[in-house]
């Protein structure tokens, strides 16, 4: 959809009244969050009567038509065993994401994740070598073929950032108060004690004496104590554990001292391409400080990749907070990386900002992921902290679109119960919210540049409200790329949308938009045939039931149409 530079203008004006993000003040990251009315309009539909409303066109809705002969139904396994057994009113809106690492790499493990909610596989480019990312890859397109499920791959690239280089050592290191450690450039076989090797021979340029070494956005502290050449010596003042590939930030006076390399290194690139040969569905670019590197690999992806590969931009510096507008804007969703966040903003103020960005990124209609430390504790401990499971639902509450397993899957020993807690947690907070009505307090601004795209955004709109008001069970919406689907889910419905399109990089693109369940099938030119054969389909397979009301949209043009007179909204109750 293309938007006007003057909605966006007005629109964020509104949004950063509500969120001043740029604003600092002495060197304080400042975030203030209004409030938010809750008011109560919702009834279950009274009629089984079927309606039509066809805007810029006469209403015409016709009965339910039979359809004979088999339908290629690409619905996620786990979402039909889901509807299957809770209805339509218990499926879970909101994503999961969760990282593979050794823990979870083995066919086995993997269909555990997809059968226990994955909706994306998150490949972590620090770590493993390409040909252990090539047979995660291969394993998991080999279960969404032959299982059903429908789980796309996220590679999440290294960025310029300093880190750790395992060298030999044992899997974790323990700094202990007071101790002093060497962090060195230099090449040497096997592990030395108390010598961590940086992966940048130019890691020391610019550090003095006295600043700050935080390692991996908090797990532990040093003081620089002396330069030796290259090198630095640095007392442990905040004890911890030092990672393979922590990754090591510099500060003064409460301030990043180092800046880094450029967004996209080489090894990055190298990455980017891999991806591409192995048909990637996003692609999370580290460290992105404005919207440059963004829009260049955009353009990249646009020229050497043959299908659609979206990208995401980490948020995760003061930098990128304070060129957030422009970041949203040129990336296709946002990841909250709050590890390395939390090191640059003031602890207590990440929940503001979790909030700011979010509200942000649903109001520009993109999608966004809340990463770190959601249930950190679970890597070592079968069950989550009190607080943990709070943070989770805050995530949830604030209508993030995602959220995301890091270590917890990747290294765990308990991977798929944390993604069980996930699970739970959202269904319950989902409900909670739809209990409270309060979606009608979310607030959209006016995307739309076109009069074609200001329909399709006031249809999107104007359904959502008559699917809460009338108690609807299901959205249906036909769509070719999916820009429908994303305008209802940017609506935060209470009923889930399900979105029909013959687009395979769409239906992937869209199991990251919080409340779509994407399915791969064929469309045709008679929208009233297709209406039928999925609703037909999906009777037969015992998911609906009579009574069941359904609310339809489509974005689908027919070659005897035009646009402005096909979009429509029905409501069509099942007999």
């Amino acid at each position: 959809m293309a938007i006007s530079s003057d909605s966006i203008i007005r629109c964020h004006q509104k949004i950063f009244a509500k969120h001043p993000i740029l604003e600092l003040e002495n060197g304080v990251f400042r975030i203030a969050v209004g409030a938010r009315g809750v008011s109560c309009s919702t009834r279950k539909l009274r009629s089984k009567a079927r309606v039509g409303v066809r805007p810029l066109a006469e209403a015409s809705v016709e009965g339910l038509k039979n359809f004979e002969g088999d339908l290629d139904f690409g619905l996620d396994a786990a979402a039909e065993r889901e509807l299957t057994e809770k209805g339509f009113s218990g499926m879970r809106k909101t994503k999961l994401v969760c990282t593979i690492g050794p823990a979870c790499c083995s066919l086995e493990d993997l269909e555990r994740l997809a059968r226990g909610g994955m909706n994306v596989a998150r490949l972590n480019m620090c770590h493993n070598t390409k040909e252990w990312h090539r047979d995660v890859i291969r394993k998991i397109k080999r279960l969404n073929d032959e299982k059903g499920f429908c789980v796309s791959v996220m590679i999440d690239t290294e960025g310029s950032q300093i880190h750790v280089v395992d060298h030999g050592a044992p899997s974790s290191l323990k700094a202990e108060e007071g101790s002093v450690w060497v962090f060195t450039a230099q090449k040497f076989e096997g592990s030395r004690p108390f010598t961590v090797r940086a992966n940048y021979e130019g890691f020391s340029e610019g550090i003095m004496v006295g600043d700050e070494l935080i390692i991996d956005g908090g797990m532990a502290s040093f003081q620089v104590v002396e330069r030796m050449g290259n090198d630095l010596r640095c007392k442990c003042t905040d004890p911890g554990l030092l990672l393979p590939r922590a990754k090591l930030s510099f500060w003064r006076n409460g301030k990043l001292s180092y800046q880094g390399q450029p967004t996209i290194s080489e090894k990055d690139w190298e990455d980017i391409d891999f991806g591409i040969s192995e048909g990637v569905d996003f692609v999370a670019v580290s460290f992105v400080n404005d919207a440059e590197p963004v829009k260049h690999l955009k353009n990249y992806l646009s020229t050497k990749a043959s299908k659609s590969i979206r990208v995401l931009a980490k948020i995760e510096s003061l930098e990128s907070l304070q060129k957030l507008e422009e970041i949203v804007e040129a990336s296709d969703g946002i990841m909250v990386a709050r590890g390395d966040l939390g090191v640059e903003v003031p602890l207590e103020q990440i929940p503001a900002v979790q909030e700011a960005i979010t509200d942000i990124c649903r109001q520009l209609n993109k999608p966004v992921i809340i990463a770190s430390q959601l249930l950190e504790s679970m890597v070592e401990y079968p069950t989550p902290t009190r607080a943990e499971v709070a943070d989770v639902s805050e995530a949830v509450r604030q209508y993030a679109d995602a959220m995301m397993l890091s270590g917890e899957s990747a290294i765990g020993s308990y991977g798929e119960k944390a993604l069980s807690v996930l699970r739970m947690v959202s269904g319950r907070m989902e409900l909670q919210s739809r209990e409270e009505n309060r979606q009608n307090a979310l607030h959209q601004c006016h995307l739309g540049d076109s009069l074609l795209d200001c329909i399709s955004e006031e249809i999107c709109n104007s359904a959502v409200e008559m699917a809460n008001k009338l108690g609807i069970d299901a959205i249906f919406v036909y769509t070719k790329h999916g820009e429908m689907a994303s305008l209802l889910s940017r609506n935060r419905p209470n009923p889930p949308i399900f979105a029909f399109t013959d687009d395979t990089d769409a239906r992937m693109a869209l199991t990251l938009q919080w409340g779509v369940i994407p399915i791969l099938t064929d469309l045709s030119d008679d929208m009233e045939s297709n209406i039928s054969k999925t609703i037909d389909l999906i009777k037969s397979k015992g998911m609906m039931k009579e009574g069941d009301a359904v609310l339809i949209v489509s974005d689908l043009t027919p070659a005897c149409a035009t646009r402005t007179a096909f979009q429509s909204i029905q409501v069509k109750t099942i007999v």
